[in-house]
């Protein structure tokens, strides 16, 4: 059966359900999640969501354009980061008006914060000179991404948008470049069912799954990069991706950057605030890329702290903040310390490691959303894509903290504004009843395999090796050991049987599903850091330890080659106002 609707929108995390809030009332609009839909991965963002709304102290949208810029390594393209930054204070003010209760300053406007990476001109008449930390983080307690995810929630409702949740999407329907809807398996029974649309947007999050140490949920398994990499489509700078510095030990569970900005200092097993070496005039709050490779560094040379599992870590002192603040401006973060590593916050500092965290790449798409079929610019009819599965290049090569609930804001509400637009003129294209034969084929051979291989062992090895030889720092030797263990594993892939056989809530199956989506995430990435000879934000190549804008100011686009590994071309950057430097803290 086929089930018709104007817009089908993939996701339903901020950047889905901001385009979904968007879309005209005349049109039918339908979510598709394999979550109830606030559990996504959203809910879990902490910090702040950042705007130069200059309430606590004097700041402009262009100081935000250059921390991103800079930020991004000079890899994010300028004409969109100036996009992002002069809609952000239309978007937290959208947001409030929509019911999101942020924290108040005593003046009873949005109140905000420190962050990594985000500073102003000391001298605003010498806008060259030395730059200090700015508050510009808009924030509910450490619970941000929470409210945001429920007060988009409820809009949506609102808005009278159909939902299909525990749906998981199989395939991307394309037709002589023209998207057409997608194929969903039912989770709850296996039963498979065609979605038609006139437009299309993918909003499916990231892949953090395929690291070991991860703050993503189980669901950032990179689907909707992988269907649309299935597809025929390109996956943009999926080299790089970015480790938060601070994951609770062992867990990787985040913990905000808003602990950093609320004064956190993090010290070595001496004691000594270490990241004056490594960032003097922000220190605590350099960009997350540097404060990760200070960890590591640190590690390395023998100033970390041995754990009872071997492993090393650093720590995260608060106790200095006050129960106060802790309780009333950090009680998630502090909670999962205390929760899982029975640690107390108020008068012992926390044991932390960097923790695979982001996907700045993605798919490539355009300032309006509308999904790149080739790196020429070309665009896919009626499909788009927004959030961290896409790559409009406003985090470059490393996002700045608290850039990405911006991004979901912004893009989510011009995707939704694209596609309003689009559908005045737009028409079905024709969907034969047969379009799902693949995937009832791939899931009744998943079910119907008789091999030796367990999805657990494959995915597990997958994960260890991406953290040991993909991780913060890479070099020619561990990512060509990557690129032999990933045919391993692709090899074995074809090899699995599932144990459980049945159609009733197979999560088994939807595992299975899951993986192979991993597996051409992680062929993206690796293939694109062994291409790139540079170091550049969180790719960090030890074996061309420098930036090198000669030859790499440009964007990869990775396509699928059956066999051999991805075909890569490449995309120059796009520079408005701001010439790349050094770029130092």
């Amino acid at each position: 059966m086929i089930k018709t609707f104007d817009v089908i929108i993939v996701g339903a995390g901020g950047a889905g359900l901001r385009a979904a809030v968007e879309i005209p009332k005349e049109y039918t609009c339908a979510v598709i999640s394999k979550v109830y839909p606030p559990r996504s991965h959203t809910g879990t963002a902490q910090g702040g969501v950042c705007a130069a709304m200059a309430n606590m102290e004097e700041d402009s949208w262009e100081n935000h354009a250059y921390d991103t810029v800079k930020g991004s390594d000079y890899l994010g393209d300028q004409d969109s980061i100036e996009i992002m930054c002069r809609d952000a204070i239309r978007a937290i003010i959208e947001l409030e008006h929509m019911g999101m209760p942020f924290s108040r300053n005593k003046e009873g406007l949005i109140a905000q914060r420190y962050f990594g990476g985000h500073t102003k001109p000391e001298d605003k008449n010498n806008p060259n000179g030395k730059r200090v930390s700015v508050k510009r983080a808009c924030y509910s307690a450490d619970r941000t991404g929470h409210v945001m995810l429920q007060t988009l929630f409820e809009n949506s409702i609102k808005n009278q948008v159909t939902f299909f949740s525990e749906y998981f999407v199989t395939e991307l329907l394309m037709e002589n470049g023209v998207c057409k809807g997608v194929i969903a398996m039912e989770i709850a029974t296996s039963e498979v069912h065609i979605f038609q649309a006139k437009a299309v947007l993918f909003a499916t999050g990231g892949y953090g799954r395929v690291f070991r140490i991860t703050s993503n949920a189980h669901v950032g398994t990179g689907d909707g990069m992988a269907l649309a990499y299935k597809a025929g489509l390109p996956l943009e700078d999926m080299e790089f991706f970015q480790f938060h510095p601070t994951g609770l030990w062992k867990l990787g569970i985040l913990v905000s950057e808003a602990a950093r900005g609320e004064g956190g200092i993090l010290k070595n097993k001496d004691g000594e605030r270490f990241m004056i070496r490594y960032a003097p005039s922000v220190m605590d709050l350099a960009p997350r890329d540097m404060v990760s490779r200070a960890i590591i560094t640190e590690i390395r040379e023998g100033r970390g702290i041995r754990g009872s599992d071997g492993t090393d870590y650093v720590l995260l002192d608060l106790s200095h903040l006050g129960k106060k603040v802790i309780d009333e401006k950090l009680p998630e973060i502090t909670g999962f310390a205390r929760t899982y590593l029975g640690v107390e916050p108020t008068t012992e500092p926390i044991p932390i490691q960097p923790t695979a965290h982001y996907a700045m790449g993605g798919i490539p798409t355009n300032a309006n959303c509308e999904v790149l079929m080739n790196e020429k610019g070309d665009t896919v009819k009626g499909l788009y894509a927004a959030g961290e599965c896409a790559c409009v290049s406003v985090h470059g090569a490393n996002r700045l903290g608290t850039n990405s609930l911006l991004d979901l804001v912004v893009f989510g509400r011009r995707g939704g504004k694209a596609i309003g637009e689009f559908l005045k003129t737009a028409s079905f294209q024709e969907v034969r009843h047969n379009e799902d034969e693949r995937s009832r084929e791939m899931i009744h051979n998943l079910l119907n395999r008789s091999g030796s291989e367990k999805i657990v062992n494959i995915r597990t090895e997958l994960q260890n090796s991406m953290m040991e030889d993909c991780g913060v720092f890479r070099t020619k030797e561990s990512l060509e050991r990557m690129i032999i263990k990933l045919g391993e594993l692709n090899e074995r892939f074809k090899n699995i049987s599932l144990q459980d056989k049945s159609k009733v809530f197979n999560t088994e199956l939807t595992e299975a599903m899951e993986l192979d989506n991993l597996l051409k995430t992680a062929e993206a990435t690796v293939y694109g850091a062994y291409n790139r000879t540079e170091s550049r934000g969180a790719h960090t190549r030890e074996d061309f330890p420098l930036r090198n804008d000669q030859e790499w100011m440009k964007h990869t686009f990775a396509f699928e080659k059956n066999g051999s590994g991805p075909e890569l071309k490449y995309k120059p950057v796009v520079v408005t106002r701001f010439q790349p430097m050094e770029r130092k803290y």
